[in-house]
């Protein structure tokens, strides 16, 4: 059986947790406590971070890397395109995500508050980017639900605890973020205190 070593709070977390409930396979979560963290943790992730995924003699850390070996091992529903050259596209906008929006929501997670200004600008000019794909196609490849709605889905529902307000241009990308919100293996992923963090 699959564990998760997840940070009650952690959205890199998050993303591998909505995995696995879409999946809807046999795992285990372990809730880990950012500020107490258990000792085995920087044993199995030299970051000493969440998550961690560990199965027999497998141990993978990196949020993308676990998700999309789960998606490979347990092919239904398919998260990532099946054909190669839409699954490579899809890993460069991913790539381009960690390094354009979720490095500055590490810095919202992790970083001296002198920083977290300057970060919530970069995330919201390029949330703002993003809006109009979605007055045309339901999802981030169109109209199936796939890794790239999992990477992005728990930052929007941070949106209000990073203090992140979007303008009324981002009108498109917010209903967006609804409907992922709506979705039966997003609303089961949530711990209490990611349920707290919107009103």
């Amino acid at each position: 059986m699959m564990t998760l070593y997840s940070g009650t709070t952690c959205p890199f977390s998050h993303r591998c947790r909505i995995v696995l409930y879409e999946k809807g396979m046999d795992f285990q979560i372990l809730d880990v406590d950012l500020m107490n963290k258990p000792e085995d943790l920087a044993v199995m992730n030299p970051y000493n971070r969440t998550p961690v995924l560990v199965e027999r003699d497998l141990i993978l850390y990196e949020s993308n890397i676990i998700n999309e070996y789960i998606d490979e091992r347990f092919p239904h529903p398919q998260l990532m395109p099946a054909d190669p050259v839409m699954r490579a596209r899809a890993r460069l906008i991913l790539f381009r995500m960690e390094n354009e929006i979720f490095n500055h929501v590490d810095i919202l997670e992790r970083g001296k508050s002198n920083t977290h200004e300057k970060a919530r600008l970069y995330v919201r000019e390029n949330l703002i980017q993003l809006a109009p794909i979605f007055v045309k196609q339901k999802h981030m490849l169109g109209d199936e639900f796939s890794m790239l709605d999992v990477a992005i889905a728990p930052l929007l529902w941070r949106l209000e605890h990073y203090q992140i307000e979007m303008p009324k241009t981002a009108a498109p990308l917010l209903k967006y973020a609804e409907r992922l919100f709506s979705r039966q293996a997003f609303i089961d992923s949530m711990t209490a205190s990611e349920k707290a963090m919107r009103k």
